[in-house]
């Protein structure tokens, strides 16, 4: 499909969507193993030991960066982000013993 065209514009634009969605997908990663290590070192850590103020103060940060989301919507997309880091990493922590609570 020729890019001058409304089909093709859109294929370019998915294609950058794409790239945007898989690099996106690695830091995601990069961040969960990141806060994986931060629940390891907190004396009360995973969902117990969420700092409510920080998510917070992390929201406003996000949300200047990117205002056609706003707050609500960034702070419901940290939550999913932020819950799914968390069951993560206390999966791991239960079922590999290398990754393992040092508290435990």
């Amino acid at each position: 499909m020729p890019p001058s065209t409304p089909e093709g514009q859109i294929a370019l634009l998915r294609g950058r969507i794409d790239r945007m969605d898989a690099e996106l997908a690695a830091l995601l990663e990069r961040r969960a193993l990141v806060a994986a290590q931060v629940q390891r070192l907190k004396p009360v850590g995973y969902f117990a030991g969420r700092d409510m103020g920080r998510e917070r103060a992390l929201v406003e940060r996000m949300a200047r960066h990117a205002p056609r989301l706003g707050p609500d919507r960034i702070a419901a997309i940290m939550d999913s982000v932020i819950s799914a880091g968390l069951a993560a990493a206390e999966e791991e922590a239960t079922h590999d013993p290398g990754a393992a609570d040092p508290r435990a």
